[in-house]
């Protein structure tokens, strides 16, 4: 993903986009700031609302939004839903609220991952690069917590589950990679586990994702969660 551009000497370095969607400017400009210092990710695009944002990913093709919850009119959850069902972006949750009903739903609408506000600026340059490559943002032991409260929330209010029939349609090797993610791996790590390359784990990532309908690992691995395939 990404815009592709000359390099020194000739090579073709590949710069990440991102969009910004936040109400408030001042953190707007601070997340300018460390994106385009890092170098390599080129913020393609700025939004003060959610509707402004759905605009914006439509017209400008980010690789990531990085997207605030709570916005005026159509909030960060409503944003994050549409973007993701077109297709426009993966998108990173960042809020000022730690495990909490705005976190599922973000999580239910499709988004790749979440980071606190008060991130350092190294972790959150990393996990926009992680998204970009197709990547969870979040550590193991982050994703389990977020699991284990997902499931509990959702457990007396939820529908009997159709996990069983939508893994059915994995194959073994799927399943392994399911699994995998549902423990927070990354792509680097599946391939390590498993003896693959990181391009082998990627595609069988793709392919899992493709056949349970997920938009995203995060998804996938509540799924897993629910089957009882991680404890």
């Amino acid at each position: 993903m990404g815009r592709r551009g000359a390099a020194a000497g000739g090579g073709v370095v590949t710069a990440v986009r991102v969009l910004i969607a936040d109400d408030h400017g001042a953190i707007r400009v601070g997340l300018r700031l460390i994106l385009e210092a890092a170098g390599g990710i080129e913020v393609v695009g700025e939004a003060g609302d959610g509707a402004t944002a759905v605009r914006q990913a439509a017209a400008l093709a980010p690789d990531v939004v990085l997207m605030d919850i709570r916005m005026p009119g159509v909030d960060g959850i409503a944003a994050t839903r549409q973007i993701v069902a077109a297709g426009h972006g993966a998108v990173l949750v960042l809020t000022t609220f730690d495990i909490d009903d705005y976190l599922f739903g973000a999580l239910r609408a499709g988004a790749g991952g979440f980071l606190l506000k008060t991130v350092e600026p190294a972790a959150l340059v990393d996990a926009v690069r992680r998204l970009a490559a197709g990547e969870s943002v979040l550590a193991p032991e982050v994703t389990r917590r977020i699991l284990d409260q997902y499931v509990l929330l959702d457990r007396d209010r939820a529908q009997p589950s159709t996990a069983s029939a939508r893994l059915a349609v994995l194959t073994a090797r799927e399943r392994d990679i399911l699994t995998l993610v549902a423990e927070g791996l990354s792509n680097r790590q599946i391939a390590d586990r498993l003896t693959i390359s990181v391009a082998t784990a990627k595609t069988h990532v793709s392919r899992m994702l493709g056949k349970l309908g997920c938009d995203s690992r995060l998804q996938a691995a509540i799924l897993a969660r629910e089957e009882g395939l991680v404890g």
